[in-house]
């Protein structure tokens, strides 16, 4: 191997043996696989293959939206030796690094076209770049082999958030092969998270920069916000790992390998009991990171909601938690959803990066979160004000954003543009899902439809399973109004209609 002598920073993958991550990354069949670069598909050659939006009286979001995908395809890489990428995968429009945290999201809308190119491979560099005991960097040069950070340096990696994005994708495809091939490098994964970035109590610290949310300000003021843990707690981090037991837990019953899991259930357990015990605060009802001495910060971090993406909350604390979504003083600003809560003394009126700016990852998850718990005219609401607004910008600058301003429609301070780059999300997953109201569930053979628009809206092309099928709902007088929902390209596909408080299945 080789390395740049002017690049700071570049550590070797090292390949010493340990024992329970040693028996999965053995399996990791990426670590073997040699580099398959294949031809890149160009945009105008495909657009009219990808999915097409219906949805009358709104162009711009038509051209937002075509535009999106055409800067996606146009930060296509092939596979190269030198970097041992062994896929052909997307840039994350961010620097010559690929980045874990960037890449699982770009996939997330990367799943509508996978008919075209298969973005979800983007994941096997870094399944690739595992180390013998279950380590993998979160940032990886594209030009020759390494990674960013040192190995036990404590911004190295995370967050983990791959088997979410995994499970993204089965659920529009239902490829249980995929699942396989997977689920060896992500149990070795959590297995080195486990080990190495726990506390005594079993909750998990992180950094600034390691939590993908670089300048928040969680840790006390002694500590760097990006490169310390501050000796804390942190929310996200135990919360994300949560939900990896989880979808790990999902995905070793569907493969057939239920009884290796047992370690997840038992994590699973503890997490819940520190997260629910100790960082939920009833007063503010609202989850905090937890400092070493067991009291909790005062910092209102979007990444809080990971609690209900997680499936934490219960019924009667998620009232109050999402109210705080729905507050002018806190989340509900011009431009939804600020990373940080406007009452936070820090918080920037045009972002400061994640001191307030508005993203799409964070937006997405929150949406998740809501639809997880029921509700869906919330979710129906911010995904609205968010798209238009996205809308407006890309209107008035000819271009999509990295991040956005809370309280102006403009673009977040410190944002670069053309960023196709997870901001894809907006135009493509969020208009699609939670505009629209489309939900595809692949293993099931079906989709779940919660229709609020009452013009004319729908998709062609519709990727699910193996098939591309066309979904369209008719243009209605007013809410109470039946949807007519047209469905062609597949006649064993099950669609449940969701409207005005009534439900249909056909």
């Amino acid at each position: 191997m080789s390395f740049n002598p002017n690049e700071m920073f570049v550590f070797p993958i090292d390949r010493e043996p340990y024992a329970f991550e040693q028996c999965y990354v053995d399996e990791n069949v990426f670590l073997t696989q040699n580099a398959k670069a294949g031809v890149l598909p160009k945009y105008d050659d495909i657009k009219d293959k990808l999915p097409k939006p219906i949805w009358e009286g709104h162009d711009d979001t038509i051209n937002c939206y075509n535009r999106t995908w055409e800067i996606a395809f146009g930060n296509l890489r092939n596979a190269n030796e030198k970097s041992r990428f062994v896929s052909d995968y997307i840039d994350c429009a961010f620097f010559t690094f690929s980045f874990m945290w960037d890449s699982s999201f770009i996939v997330m809308f990367g799943k509508y076209a996978g008919h075209i190119f298969n973005f979800q491979k983007t994941l096997d560099n870094f399944y690739s770049h595992q180390h013998k005991d279950g380590y993998i960097g979160r940032q990886l040069f594209q030009k020759h082999f390494g990674q960013r950070y040192a190995k036990y340096d404590p911004a190295s990696t995370g967050p983990n958030i791959l088997p979410w994005a995994e499970w993204e994708y089965y659920c529009i495809t239902g490829d249980t092969n995929r699942l396989r091939k997977v689920f060896a490098p992500l149990m070795a994964y959590h297995k080195w998270l486990q080990l190495n970035r726990t506390w005594q109590s079993g909750g998990y610290w992180t950094t600034g920069l390691a939590c993908g949310m670089d300048n928040q300000p969680r840790v006390d003021k002694q500590y760097s916000p990006l490169l310390s843990h501050g000796f804390m707690t942190w929310l996200d981090a135990c919360a994300q790992q949560y939900l990896s037991c989880e979808i790990l837990i999902k995905i070793a019953d569907i493969i057939g390998r239920s009884e290796e899991v047992k370690w997840l259930e038992e994590e699973r357990e503890l997490l819940e009991k520190i997260i629910n015990n100790q960082m939920w605060d009833e007063k503010t009802a609202f989850y905090y990171d937890m400092r070493r001495d067991g009291t909790l910060t005062d910092t209102k971090t979007i990444g809080a909601y990971w609690t209900m993406m997680a499936g934490l909350v219960s019924d009667d604390r998620a009232k109050r938690f999402v109210a705080h979504l729905d507050n002018e003083n806190e989340f509900k600003r011009p431009f939804r959803i600020p990373t940080l809560s406007a009452d936070h003394p820090e918080y920037q009126e045009r972002g400061d990066y994640w001191r307030g700016s508005v993203w799409a990852p964070t937006n997405y998850m929150v949406l998740k979160a809501l639809d997880k718990y029921g509700y869906n005219d919330l979710a129906y609401d911010i995904a609205c004000n968010y798209l238009e607004n996205v809308v407006k910008v890309f209107v008035k600058d000819g271009t999509i954003y990295e991040n956005y301003a809370p309280e102006y429609i403009e673009r977040g301070s410190h944002s670069q543009g053309e960023f196709v780059g997870w901001t894809g999300l907006a135009p493509i997953n969020i208009m699609f899902e939670y505009v629209f109201g489309i939900r595809p569930d692949a293993q099931n053979k079906k989709i779940v439809w919660y229709v609020n628009r009452l013009e004319k809206h729908g998709v062609k092309n519709y990727p699910l399973g193996d098939k591309l099928i066309d979904i369209i709902c008719e243009k209605r007088n007013s809410v109470d109004e039946t949807p007519v929902v047209t469905v062609t390209g597949a006649d064993d596909i099950t669609i449940e209609i969701v409207w005005n408080g009534k439900r249909i299945t056909v």
